[in-house]
């Protein structure tokens, strides 16, 4: 049975939340598909010692500050699932969890949205899948013949997985950066760092205010014309989180180039100099998770479909949510998600109100 609604937003984490917010202000008439089965959206799968940039009071969706964590200047990613079922709830967002989304397609004047848990047809869509879903991993040589544990950045949970193992961290993002020292303040796990570049910590005082802050200035200046500013990306790549000053500052933290190829037994440097390894942890990033929106035709360079705004430039009832600064300056983020949702949703009653 298909079911017609006005607006079907995809994805039930903090983008589609924040779209869902602003679309029932507008009296817009939708319905949210996520496929978790439970609130929280990507932050429910995050490390068990996961904490925000920010402390709560800039960590908000719109409409609702998340409360302070008692005993935690910035919140552990099992308070932020607190908050977003709780934002739910609380503003009674119809989500369905566990609605999987496999394909959007045109039908006539209305877009198809084919789930598992049935089919809509729609005025418009907000895509808000996110990334997490679509972790990935470099084509380095010999990935296929080493013999120990290979796991992604979505896999890692705790130190204690990996006792008495000696591991490689590959990545010099801040995802990297957490997990390397998460290993190393452990103190039983040898721990090896390889990036790209040499780890380009943000001075200690900065913290997710700051970025979001810088990120939204940058926006703005290339909206009049200006020149680029650089944005976060001049400042470093990595926030200084407490874990991470301390395993720096303790010198724990082995930190070597990319190697350029693994072994049965390792990895393996081009100057044949090699280390042992029983796991690699792959902390190399994510792409957007689009696969749904692919009957439409849409993906430009780089897999992004091109947008002026949020809007899909090729196909205006597709708006797209959260999955970066060109979907809107830090949106994907808790605090930056609300300005970019918001205009998405007027567009969106502007559109059902003349369709």
């Amino acid at each position: 049975m298909t079911q017609s609604v006005d607006v079907v937003v995809v994805g039930g984490g903090q983008a589609g939340l924040a779209a869902g917010y602003h679309l029932r202000r507008l009296g817009v008439d939708f319905t949210v598909l996520g496929a978790d089965p439970a609130p929280g959206g990507a932050w429910q799968h995050m490390w068990d010692s996961l904490h925000l940039f920010s402390p709560a009071d800039h960590s908000s969706l719109p409409g609702r500050l998340m409360p302070t964590q008692p005993g935690e200047t910035y919140p552990d990613a099992g308070h932020v699932v607190d908050y977003l079922a709780d934002y739910e709830k609380r503003y009674g967002l119809p989500v369905q969890h566990g609605a999987r989304v496999g394909a959007v397609r045109r039908d006539g004047d209305r877009l198809l949205v084919e789930a598992d848990s049935g089919t809509w047809r729609a005025r418009a869509v907000v895509s808000a899948t996110g990334t997490w879903s679509r972790p990935f991993v470099p084509a380095v040589p010999g990935r296929g013949l080493f013999a120990g544990r290979q796991l992604h950045t979505v896999n890692y949970r705790r130190p204690a997985d990996f006792a008495g193992q000696r591991v490689v961290v590959v990545g010099g993002g801040n995802s990297g950066a957490q997990i390397a020292a998460d290993l190393a303040l452990a103190g039983d796990v040898p721990v090896t760092w390889a990036t790209r570049r040499p780890p380009r910590f943000l001075p200690d005082d900065i913290d997710g205010r700051i970025l979001f802050d810088v990120a939204t200035a940058r926006r703005r200046a290339l909206d009049e014309g200006r020149s680029d500013t650089g944005g976060v990306a001049s400042l470093g790549d990595i926030v200084a989180v407490p874990p991470v000053r301390a395993a720096r500052d303790a010198g724990l933290l082995d930190v070597k180039p990319m190697f350029p190829e693994l072994t049965t037994t390792g990895v393996r440097w081009a100057d044949g100099t090699r280390a042992e390894a029983d796991a690699v942890i792959w902390c190399t990033g994510f792409r957007p998770a689009l696969a749904h929106l692919a009957p439409l035709g849409l993906r430009g360079p780089r897999g992004h479909i091109p947008t002026a705004g949020t809007r899909a430039v090729a196909e205006p009832r597709l708006h797209l949510l959260g999955y970066g600064d060109w979907t809107g300056p830090a949106s994907a983020t808790l605090i930056g998600v609300g300005r970019p949702a918001r205009d998405a949703a007027r567009e969106i009653a502007a559109l059902c109100a003349h369709n």
